[in-house]
């Protein structure tokens, strides 16, 4: 089947799911806020999928998430407000714009060069939808991203105009600065909102030297998360080959045991 008759063949399933009288209930209750967390979700599976190796999953789950697209579109369709079709342009005249080496005269010599081209076309962007409105070097940057990775681009676009330390040094000095803070925090009583809010100024910070070490936060905390999720799997295992579970072990044990895996490299 044509790839054109394959993407109609899904608008229709679409559209028929969305049909007042013959749809689906659920399908026709839904909102551009309720389908979103499911958008974000489908994401995810895609990523997961590609860590994994898995072209098989990587094929169904970028189904899922072209799905979510024909969704957005449809439901923006039905309010007058766009159809796929304009979603499909917009991004083709995007993608032109954006790489006139390629599809203009321009050249480029590297990646490094189309880098920075890609943000200069980004900002003119920018400047052109922010009308009378004052710009930021900030702006552009997703509210709805992942706090680590959002925090990561503030920084770096910060970075950009200047506002940064030249080494990753200054950023320790920091990271014990805001670590004395929540101590003293915490020796005063302070209530739950003040210690949250030294704690986003840690994490801040933290997230600060991982941009100087160039070294992804959001990747870096999977992986430590997937070092404990094994590590701790295996605390469990160990106390079960003794009957016991890690309710009712002591910290003790449990440390001990823990101890043993990370000495094994787990």
């Amino acid at each position: 089947m044509p790839d054109a008759d394959t993407m109609q063949r899904l608008l229709a399933i679409m559209a028929r799911l969305r049909d007042p009288e013959r749809g689906c209930p659920w399908d026709r209750e839904q909102s551009f806020a309720t389908i979103a967390p499911y958008t974000i979700e489908e994401a995810y599976e895609v990523a997961e999928a590609i860590a994994a190796g898995d072209m098989a999953a990587l094929k169904d789950e970028l189904g899922d998430l072209l799905f979510q697209v024909v969704f957005h579109a449809r439901m923006a369709e039905e309010e007058g407000h766009f159809a796929f079709a304009d979603v499909a342009a917009a991004i083709a005249d995007k993608m032109v714009r954006r790489h006139p080496h390629v599809f203009g005269d321009e050249s480029i010599a590297s990646s490094a060069a189309q880098t920075i081209a890609w943000e200069e076309q980004k900002a003119a962007e920018r400047r052109a939808k922010a009308a009378d409105r004052p710009l930021s070097a900030l702006d552009g940057v997703g509210t709805a991203l992942p706090a680590l990775t959002r925090a990561h681009k503030i920084q770096a676009r910060a970075a950009r105009v200047g506002f940064d330390w030249g080494a990753a040094e200054p950023v320790f000095a920091k990271i014990a600065e805001e670590t004395a803070e929540l101590r003293a925090e915490l020796a005063a009583g302070a209530a739950p909102e003040r210690l949250a809010d030294e704690i986003g100024d840690l994490l801040f910070a933290v997230v600060n030297l991982s941009r100087h070490l160039k070294i992804d936060p959001e990747e870096a905390l999977k992986q430590g998360t997937r070092k404990f999720e094994r590590r701790f799997r295996s605390v469990e295992a160990r106390l079960a080959e003794r009957g016991r579970s890690a309710a009712e072990a002591s910290l003790e044990e449990m440390e001990a045991e823990w101890q043993r895996a990370k000495a094994e490299g787990l």
